[in-house]
């Protein structure tokens, strides 16, 4: 058997409505919470309102720190730092991400650079376009409650943030410390998330519960998680998409968390790394980028992984024990990723986007050998892809601009 290293948030809180637990576990990290949160959504919902006063109550200052908008930019982590540098940020006190990824990677971040002991921008620390700077001190601990049910970011120790120069990135900070200290995931916070992000937050957890299963880094514990969150994912994600039904928010919850395990000690593939890729360059959304490109990736890497293609399949899918080949490519057809949720069959119509040297097809293959090889799935530096590359760009930008 394969020696292997488990990552795990050191504490996890899950259930619907234990949004009231809040205070209780989050007392013994510290008196004072900086609170960076995401939509509108949460606020118009009560849900910010509810965390401040219930902190309050427990004799937690709480001060307001971000709003994230968007995926965090270089630009954004760096003034979230300042501020919280300016607030003397120090032990005693823990920095409280509530919403989606981009609230989580950008308190993530924040937490990190603001507190080692020279003032330098995010940007140095990162992968590749970085400086080479390290993280000399541990963060200021973490407290996450994710609302979205897809990126699983309350369960890695990297933070994916966006710049522009001298070329546009997404590019992550990485430190084992960067882990959060505690998870509470109540899926009732996800009621009311727009059917949109819904889909697409789905959509890129089922993305990272099969690229890590079938990845070349895959190991024993991640690949059953994946098995059990795929599974509850693709019962679900359909049903949360549509009704958004109590049940459906909490399997899909509980899917993204899995679906975090797994990639942080596993790995991911292709899809992740050109969904990255024209994340940064053209800003299509992450989650839209994964439902159409792994659908194509995975019959790229059919022939690599069959093995483990058709194993995953056996494990999610109540009739998927049949012969490998079978298995392998009942998995690729299944809902909500199969060829009838893909944009129609037409031709690009503005080919303006794809003649930009930002956005060409050589400076994508670029991008995407840039990723980690723990992260280039089960087929090499994606070489296998290039010749389907230019059909996948045109899928995305297809479906985003359609």
């Amino acid at each position: 058997m394969k020696e292997y290293d488990l990552r795990l948030p050191p504490r996890v809180v899950f259930g619907w409505g234990r949004l009231r637990e809040l205070a209780a576990h989050a007392a013994p990290l510290g008196r004072r919470a900086f609170l960076v949160h995401g939509s509108r959504r949460l606020e118009q919902a009560g849900y910010v309102a509810a965390v401040r006063e219930q902190l309050t109550a427990a004799g937690i200052a709480v001060v307001e720190a971000a709003c994230a908008r968007g995926e965090p930019t270089v630009e954004q982590v760096d003034e979230l730092a300042g501020r919280l540098r300016a607030q003397h940020a120090t032990s005693g006190d823990f920095v409280l991400a509530l919403g989606g990824g981009s609230a989580i990677d950008l308190a993530k971040a924040a937490a990190a650079t603001a507190v080692q002991p020279t003032a330098r921008s995010v940007r140095d620390y990162l992968e590749d376009v970085g400086s080479g700077a390290v993280l000399d001190r541990p963060p200021l601990p973490l407290v996450v409650l994710p609302t979205t049910g897809g990126t699983g970011s309350e369960a890695t120790r990297n933070a994916v943030i966006s710049g522009t120069s001298p070329e546009p990135f997404k590019k992550s900070l990485r430190h084992e410390a960067l882990m959060p200290r505690l998870v509470l995931i109540d899926p009732q916070l996800a009621a009311g998330l727009p059917p949109q992000i819904t889909a697409w937050s789905a959509m890129d957890c089922i993305t990272q519960l099969i690229e890590s299963y079938v990845c070349r880094f895959a190991r024993p514990v991640p690949q059953a998680l994946a098995a059990l969150g795929l599974r509850q994912a693709l019962a679900h994600a359909e049903d949360a998409y549509a009704t958004g039904a109590r049940a459906a928010r909490e399997a899909m919850a509980h899917a993204a968390f899995l679906s975090g395990v797994a990639l942080a000690n596993s790995g991911l593939g292709i899809a992740h790394g050109v969904a990255a890729a024209l994340g940064a360059r053209h800003h299509i959304p992450h989650g839209l980028a994964c439902a159409v490109l792994l659908p194509w990736a995975l019959r790229v890497n059919r022939n690599s992984c069959l093995p483990a293609l058709a194993a995953l399949a056996r494990a999610a899918l109540p009739d998927g024990h049949v012969d490998d080949a079978t298995a392998a490519d009942m998995l690729l057809q299944s809902p909500p990723y199969s060829t009838r949720h893909q944009p129609a069959n037409r031709a690009w119509e503005s080919t303006t986007l794809l003649s930009e040297p930002s956005l060409t097809v050589s400076r994508l293959l670029e991008q995407t050998r840039k990723v980690p090889a723990k992260h280039s799935g089960v087929g090499g530096p994606l070489r296998p892809a290039e010749c389907l590359l230019p059909q996948l760009v045109d899928r995305v930008l297809e479906t985003w601009w359609s």
